[in-house]
């Protein structure tokens, strides 16, 4: 089988830092492609409800997804066959908020209390995930454990969607941000909510909440391990079994664009404000001065550790239907192709 018996690769990212998004603003894989006749396709533009589903599940052949990865270990899981082929860690706001004046200041506070954690009608609840591994981690800091505080369903009423602009047009959102959170904690049904990333940031300062903790920066690695610390770059495993050169030259690109970045922070956090459907200064604060630095494709032994670590907790946590070793899942065969052309060129 050549590269000619492909037409087309689909790809997606979440709307967060990620190279991969970095890639597709700058056009770099219409130019690496477009001369075969292979057609770059996102899933997020698609209108066909198989494709965009992908997103999560991704059962969609020659597809490439990065972001979040909650949707990814979920879909392997599942028993997608797909494969690990570069993680990025982009550090962020990660954050517990409550409102002033409600005997809430500190995280040990919240012994006894209410916390929310959202429910939304889509195929993998990851924000729901996200939200309980935040608490957990906070409340760990101070010697509490999950148990000790009231879990309150925050139920996404289907209102408030909001779509993302980007260089394709406009990108779906299912779901705006932490709408319920947000008007669960306003009504006084919960006592604190978790955010992050920009739309976090922007959320505590639109409703005048109180930053309780932000563990997105905490100096410990294992604190800050969530849906996007760190991201996952997968791929279906047939398309790198049949088609390896073409895998390595999607990742490569992708590796150039994390490169691309950190010489270019103007125009970085201009494309990372876009794909977050943000403004620049947002993107600043939630995601570092640094950030720019920090969209790097690698498969560290640290990083596939984390990605482990989460994965058990999804599990111990009833997200995941079936457990599986993230070892096996790692594939570094594109990225170690790639690693050995540059040392053949420099």
């Amino acid at each position: 089988m050549t590269a000619s018996s492909i037409d087309a690769l689909w790809y997606t990212r979440c709307p967060v830092p990620t190279p991969l998004g970095i890639a597709v603003q700058l056009g770099w894989f219409a130019d690496e492609f477009g001369a075969e006749g292979i057609e770059l396709r996102s899933i997020q533009e698609s209108n066909d409800p198989n494709a965009q589903e992908s997103h999560f599940d991704h059962n969609l052949p020659a597809s490439f997804r990065q972001g979040g990865n909650i949707p990814a270990i979920w879909a392997r899981s599942r028993g997608a066959d797909t494969r690990v082929i570069g993680l990025s860690w982009t550090d962020e706001f990660q954050a517990i908020l409550a409102l002033p004046g409600r005997g809430i200041e500190r995280t040990r506070d919240l012994r006894g209390r209410r916390i929310a954690l959202p429910v939304n009608p889509i195929s993998i609840d990851f924000n729901r995930a996200t939200a309980l591994r935040g608490f957990a981690k906070a409340l760990e800091l101070d010697g509490i454990a999950l148990h000790e505080v009231e879990h309150v369903d925050a139920i996404n009423d289907g209102e408030g969607a909001i779509g993302i602009a980007s260089g394709e047009g406009v990108r779906r959102r299912r779901r705006h941000g932490y709408r319920a959170e947000a008007l669960a904690l306003i009504r006084g049904d919960v006592d604190a909510i978790y955010v992050k990333g920009a739309l976090g940031l922007e959320t505590a300062r639109l409703i005048g909440a109180s930053i309780i903790v932000d563990i997105g920066f905490h100096p410990d690695p294992k604190v800050r391990i969530n849906n996007g610390t760190p991201r996952t770059l997968t791929v279906d495993a047939g398309l790198i079994e049949e088609h390896p050169d073409l895998v390595a030259r999607f990742l490569a690109r992708v590796v150039d664009a994390g490169a691309w970045a950190r010489t270019h922070p103007q125009e970085t956090f201009a494309y990372i404000a876009r794909e977050a459907g943000s403004s620049v200064d947002w993107v600043r604060a939630a995601y570092g001065e640094k950030a720019h630095e920090r969209l790097g494709t690698f498969l560290t032994d640290e990083a596939i550790a984390a990605l482990g670590d989460f994965k058990d907790f999804l599990f111990e946590h009833d997200f995941l239907p079936n457990d599986f070793d993230v070892g096996g899942w790692i594939d570094p065969r594109p990225l170690e192709a790639i690693e050995l052309y540059a040392r053949k060129v420099a």
